[in-house]
């Protein structure tokens, strides 16, 4: 469930691991949780640096849900 509109979105996390932030989009879709990547555009333009992170946006509502999915999936980072 990519692109919510639905209303107040609060950051999950941000990284520059692009595999990383696919399996974090996976689970997230299995679990139904609409989430928004930004930041993937800007950080293509600034190359290989690793200057800008990408990061994932969910419902204010869903956050808790999605970090507890995440953990579950053995995800967290510290």
């Amino acid at each position: 469930m990519r692109n919510a509109n639905l209303g107040a979105m609060e950051e999950l996390l941000r990284s520059n691991d692009p595999v990383w932030l696919s399996y974090v989009r996976h689970v997230l879709d299995e679990e139904g949780i609409a989430f928004l990547q930004l930041d993937e555009h800007m950080a293509a333009l600034e190359g290989s640096v690793g200057a800008i992170p990408r990061r994932i946006l969910v419902l204010a509502e869903d956050l808790a849900r999605a970090r507890h999915s995440l953990g579950n999936a053995a995800l967290t980072r510290k």
